[in-house]
């Protein structure tokens, strides 16, 4: 049942029943419908209520209390620019092995003007 997270979703953006209607093209009867748990959106609708809030629709549906689970992974410090990176890493010999297959794969995809010493510069 989606209705109080609707609803706090909803109350937090600052919308009225009828604001939301309006973007989601919708009824204001049937967002109240939905709040009071009366109804049930199709998985369109489940959709953009997600999109719009910005939420997984997990979240909407009671199934776990992470937001967004994108917006939840932690961002890493390290600047893969940084020639040094990989060896700070720790990471084994194969795995630098594969980043540098990748790097040399996305070059050639992209049709990078870059050559292999650049390539060795950044995996180094």
């Amino acid at each position: 049942m989606i209705g109080n997270r609707l609803r706090e979703l909803r109350i937090e953006k600052g919308l009225l029943q009828k604001d939301l209607a309006e973007i989601l093209q919708i009824t204001q009867q049937t967002i109240s419908l939905y709040e009071s748990n009366q109804r049930e959106p199709d998985n369109q609708t489940l959709i953009k209520i997600a999109n719009y809030f910005n939420v997984s629709v997990d979240y909407l549906l009671n199934r776990t209390n992470i937001k967004n689970i994108y917006n939840e992974i932690p961002k890493t410090s390290i600047n893969i620019s940084d020639y040094h990176t990989l060896d700070k890493l720790g990471l084994p010999k194969e795995a630098i092995r594969e980043i540098e297959d990748y790097i040399e794969y996305i070059i050639l995809k992209y049709n990078l003007k870059a050559t292999s010493k650049k390539r060795k510069k950044i995996v180094e």
